[in-house]
C-alpha cells in the first residue's frame, strides 16, 4: 500500500513538473474576461461590448491583435500577453458558446427606432453584419450590443482610432452624422 502511495506521488510530481507554471484551466483563464464582458454573454460594463453570439473566429482575431497589440487597449493587452495560441483557440470557441446578449429594455422611441433601421439599409451595415445583424466569420455579432459601446466603436472608425481589416468601416461612417451614430446604436442595441 505505502508503494502504490509513493508511485501516485512520484506520478503526480512528475506530471505537475510536466505542466508549464503558467498553465491554468480554461475557466480560470476566462474569468477575467467574463467579470468584464459579462458571465452570461451580456456585458454590464459601461463601453466594454457584450461577447455572446460572437464567432469563434471573430474572436481568435480580436483576443490575437490585443495580444500582439494590433488593436491597443491596455487591459487587454495585458490580460491578452501571456495567453498562447492554444489559449486564444480555446477561449474564442469558449466566447462562441456564450448565449447572444439581449436588447436593450425600456420604453421605445419609434421615430428614432425608424431612422436607425434606414440608415442600417441605406450604408450597407446589413451587408457585412448581415440582415439580422449577427455578423459571420470574422465580421461581430452586432445584434443588442450594449449602445454606449456602439457609439463609441462607431466613433472611433469614424474617426481612423479604430482599425478594422480594412477601410470599410471609417469609409461607411465618414459622411455619417454623429446623430446618425446615435441612431444606428440605438436601433442595433435593440434588435432583436
Amino acid at each position: 500500500m505505502r508503494g502504490a502511495r509513493l508511485a501516485a506521488m512520484l506520478a503526480a510530481t512528475w506530471l505537475t513538473a510536466l505542466v508549464p507554471a503558467g498553465a491554468e484551466p480554461l475557466e480560470e483563464k476566462m474569468a477575467p474576461c467574463l467579470a468584464c464582458h459579462g458571465e452570461n454573454g451580456q456585458s454590464e460594463t459601461v463601453n466594454t461590448p457584450s461577447l455572446g453570439a460572437q464567432t469563434a473566429a471573430y474572436a481568435l482575431i480580436q483576443i490575437y491583435m490585443f495580444r500582439e497589440k494590433l488593436r491597443t487597449f491596455e487591459v487587454m493587452n495585458q490580460m491578452a500577453k501571456p495567453l498562447t495560441d492554444d489559449d486564444l483557440r480555446a477561449i474564442s470557441d469558449r466566447i462562441a458558446t456564450l448565449p447572444a446578449p439581449k436588447p436593450a429594455a425600456g420604453p421605445v422611441d419609434a421615430a428614432r427606432l425608424e431612422r436607425g433601421r434606414a440608415l442600417l439599409e441605406k450604408d450597407r451595415c446589413v451587408f457585412c453584419h448581415r440582415p439580422d445583424l449577427a455578423g459571420a466569420e470574422n465580421v461581430p455579432h452586432i445584434a443588442a450590443q450594449r449602445e454606449d459601446y456602439l457609439v463609441k466603436t462607431l466613433r472611433e472608425y469614424k474617426s481612423s482610432v479604430r482599425h478594422g481589416y480594412d477601410g470599410t468601416m471609417a469609409e461607411v461612417l465618414e459622411p455619417i452624422t454623429d446623430q446618425e451614430i446615435r441612431d444606428l446604436a440605438y436601433t442595433i442595441a435593440r434588435h432583436k
